[in-house]
């Protein structure tokens, strides 16, 4: 097996680093400006970087009919519901919390393989599943489950649980038309289109140009979320799957919370309650034990656009 360059797990480690800085870079764009706008601005620059790419690496694309319906679909869920959710609910939600909650998606992804399409379900990974969930828990309700049955649980808990409902069926609907598109073309694809509905419906609430009370703060994370959360994160994550494998290059995704977390206190001060924290551990915790419980399978040859 030939040598893998150390640039590309530094490559990974900033990528995960990124992904992590967009729960903070959303918190702060969020609290100076409409979750619609903040998320347009964003997928325009994230659209228009990776279109620029695509054509340099593989020209433009030619999609069929039935590739564009099934980007739209992607864009929908994975761009459309899962930014309304994310970013409406940061504005409730502190980043790290929110981004532990999120940490449950790979869980629920093993959950619905199972649940709808009859994968095998190992006790293992049935354990991890249930882990995970009970970390979720823990951290939505703050230490006190009894919250979840009196009520208590927040609006932006529920909104986040949507985010990850949305991104579990972006995943879902990503396996068909990953084995005909480039992930470069894929990307581009679905962030073009999330675009254009995220635009429309900034445009109907008329906040899309409403940025007159955005600081330098606000307007530097929205071009991070845009550029490096979205653009060069996703380009140097399919490098690295290209080079090392989906597995291998998955593992690093577990590292997303935990940079969200340091990077919340750090830049905007926020206390996590041990309770909070523990149910992240264990949200963490469960979702090693699903991914590693699951049996690698060939994965697809794919027809390049």
């Amino acid at each position: 097996m030939p040598q893998v360059s150390p640039v590309i797990y530094a490559k990974l480690l900033l990528t995960v680093l990124f992904w992590g800085g967009t729960w903070i870079a959303g918190r702060v764009a969020v609290q100076e400006a409409s979750p619609f706008a903040v998320a347009s601005w964003r997928f325009f620059i994230a659209a228009l970087a990776l279109g620029i790419l695509l054509a340099l690496r593989e020209g433009w694309p030619r999609w069929s009919g039935r590739q564009c319906l099934m980007l739209a679909a992607l864009a929908l869920t994975g761009i459309f519901f899962y930014n309304v959710f994310f970013l409406y609910g940061l504005r409730y939600v502190e980043a790290g919390r929110g981004a532990l909650v999120t940490a449950l998606i790979p869980a629920m992804v093993a959950f619905a393989d199972w649940f709808l399409f009859r994968f095998p379900m190992s006790p293992t990974k049935a354990l991890g599943i249930v882990l995970a969930l009970s970390g979720c828990l823990l951290v939505i309700t703050r230490g006190h489950p009894t919250r979840l049955l009196t009520g208590e649980v927040g609006f932006g808990e529920w909104l986040l649980m949507g985010s990850v409902v949305s991104w579990v069926s972006y995943t879902l609907i990503s396996r068909n038309i990953s084995r005909q598109l480039s992930p470069l073309s894929m990307a581009f694809g679905a962030c073009l289109i999330g675009w254009l509905m995220l635009t429309a419906a900034a445009l109907a609430d008329g906040t899309l140009f409403d940025l007159g009370a955005i600081t330098w703060r606000g307007g530097s994370s929205i071009v991070f979320l845009g550029l490096l959360g979205t653009a060069v994160a996703f380009t140097w994550y399919s490098e690295a799957i290209s080079l090392i494998g989906t597995t291998r290059s998955a593992a690093f995704i577990n590292l997303v919370p935990v940079f969200a977390v340091l990077l919340g206190t750090l830049l905007l001060g926020e206390r996590l309650g041990f309770a909070v924290l523990g149910g992240g551990v264990v949200i963490i915790l469960g979702v090693f034990m699903t991914n590693r419980s699951a049996r690698s399978r060939p994965e697809p040859k794919k027809q390049r656009n």
